[in-house]
């Protein structure tokens, strides 16, 4: 089988490359290691930049975000028993989407067939070959069968554990990572929000975020060490550290209801500088990882596939291959100031084990200083809505 492009993962950043390239007439075919419901199973973020939901307009597959997706205009940092409302939409003229990752992939899954882009799932021991000449290609088994695709060009949307980017020669890798001391232990249940807006709360038992997937879903974190396991919190113990922080905080209150998932998740900063090797082009989490405390994940994984989209439309429409050689650098410079914010308030906002007093008061004056200025809080909410393409 042959294509002009191949996409290694089925996750939103790989769906809205395929349909972005398939909208303008460019063969594309996606491979996904998983099944469908394992890909739905995944529970990620759900705030949605302007970059994230103009795609999903562009694409025309935007009904469903739209008329269920909430309109956030400002969120909350919380200082013990301060509330510190960053009001984006009258510092930027913009706002985010909340509208949960597994809803948006499900509306590029069910999308795909419409806009003729096959979706190859359970594509067991999948390679990538001669990355570095004219003509690579991707192998896999399906049911049993080996399969071989030809492709001008690969594209490893296939996150952080996806083959893709170890399919890069070790001489050419330049990367960087922080791995951070705790981890956030999170709840997803049916119950009203215990506020309008979120709220990152700093406390003296650590982070806590009150967030919402729907004004009937909400979506809760607590800060915990790394050596907890999911087994040492029962429902009821969550629940009381949620009650406990958040009560005092929001304007309703903190209410209760069975678990629709709980995990724990370790938070780590990381950037794969070598997005490109060869015809070979990384985007999303096989390039990157941000915590999660800036909401950047799944929005920079879209403005990467903008920027390799356009790329690879200019490469097939005219021949001109120079933003397929700006692609890296346009990339990372996002990129990077994305990891920036996202670190800034890791730092501003967790409890840090090596960190004492001194640290502390460093926190409070910080978010004393931003709670006074106009000129931080608009900074923080031009960081949180998304810096332009």
């Amino acid at each position: 089988m042959k294509t002009q492009v191949a996409i290694i993962g089925a996750g939103p950043a790989g769906l809205l490359l395929g349909h972005l390239l398939r909208a303008d007439g460019i063969e594309a075919i996606v491979i996904e290691r998983q099944s469908p419901d394992y890909v739905l199973g995944r529970i990620r973020a759900g705030v949605l930049e302007t970059v994230t939901t103009g795609l999903m307009t562009k694409l025309g597959i935007d009904g469903r975000m739209n008329a269920e997706g909430l309109i956030e205009a400002a969120f909350n940092l919380a200082s013990n028993d301060r509330l510190i409302r960053i009001d984006i939409t009258a510092l930027t003229g913009k706002h985010v989407t909340v509208y949960g990752q597994t809803e948006l992939t499900r509306d590029l899954m069910e999308a795909a067939e419409a806009r003729d882009l096959p979706v190859v799932y359970e594509a067991k021991d999948l390679a990538i070959h001669d990355i570095e000449g004219a003509a690579p290609f991707v192998t896999f088994v399906k049911d049993g069968a080996a399969q071989r695709i030809e492709a001008d060009f690969i594209a490893g949307c296939d996150g952080f554990h996806g083959p893709s980017r170890k399919a890069i020669p070790a001489a050419a890798v330049r990367e960087y990572e922080r791995e951070y001391p705790f981890g956030w232990l999170g709840i997803l249940a049916d119950v009203p929000p215990c506020h309008d807006e979120l709220i990152y709360a700093n406390t003296d038992a650590g982070f806590a975020l009150a967030s919402m997937r729907s004004r009937a879903r909400s979506r809760y974190y607590i800060q915990v060490p790394l050596t907890d396991r999911i087994e040492d919190w029962s429902e009821d113990r969550l629940w009381d550290q949620l009650s406990a922080r958040f009560d005092p905080l929001s304007r309703h209150g903190v209410t209760r209801g069975p678990a629709l998932e709980m995990s724990i998740a370790p938070l780590r900063s990381y950037v794969f500088e070598t997005m490109r090797h060869g015809r070979l082009f990384l985007a999303g989490d096989s390039a990157h990882i941000v915590p999660p405390t800036g909401a950047k994940g799944l929005n920079l994984a879209a403005s990467d596939v903008a920027y390799l989209s356009d790329a690879l439309i200019a490469h097939y429409a005219s021949g001109d291959d120079a933003p397929l050689e700006a692609y890296q650098g346009k990339a990372l410079a996002r990129i990077w100031k994305a990891e920036r914010f996202s670190w800034y308030l890791t730092k501003l906002m967790h409890r840090f084990p090596e960190d004492g007093a001194f640290e502390h008061r460093m926190q409070a004056a910080e978010l004393d200083y931003v709670a006074g200025s106009q000129a931080m809080q608009t900074a923080i909410a031009e960081n949180y809505v998304g810096l332009p393409l």
